[in-house]
């Protein structure tokens, strides 16, 4: 048999055993922001999550409720739509990176981490703080 026209792989899996795992996986990635996997199945993953990605960066209620079908729970779809996907505004695609770390002691299988090219931590600048004496206009002594 010709190998040509196939996509994905299989990952030992049927088809809704191995769909179930990539949403598994997606979540978790979604929850934790990064996540430690074989290289095969971050490979999968990639293209998943980041298509759930784009469609939540839309944020409208069609795509609210494509990314809720492709996730296993509401609360993981609702953090991507409201408060992940807006801080990915400013990227077109690669939300997403793939390092590969060691190897597996028990089946020397290959170990990838997947975690988010941007920092998506709470961090929250205040700005109603008094300017420095530095900023304000020169003071004229006479």
């Amino acid at each position: 048999m010709h190998r040509h026209g196939y996509q994905g792989r299989k990952l030992h899996r049927e088809k809704d055993q191995r769909s179930a795992l990539i949403k598994g996986l997606a979540e978790s990635l979604i929850i934790h922001g990064k996540i430690e996997t074989t290289l095969a199945k971050a490979k999968e993953v990639l293209p998943y999550t980041e298509h759930l990605i784009t469609k939540a960066k839309v944020g409208d209620l069609h795509r609210r409720r494509q990314v809720i079908e492709g996730l296993q729970t509401l609360t993981a779809a609702h953090k991507l739509v409201d408060d992940i996907a807006p801080k990915l505004t400013h990227r077109t695609s690669g939300y997403l990176r793939i390092k590969t770390s060691v190897r597996r002691r028990g089946d020397n299988a290959q170990l990838a981490t997947i975690e988010f090219v941007d920092d998506l931590s709470d961090k929250t600048t205040d700005t109603t703080q008094p300017a420095k004496e530095s900023d304000k206009e020169p003071k004229v002594m006479i």
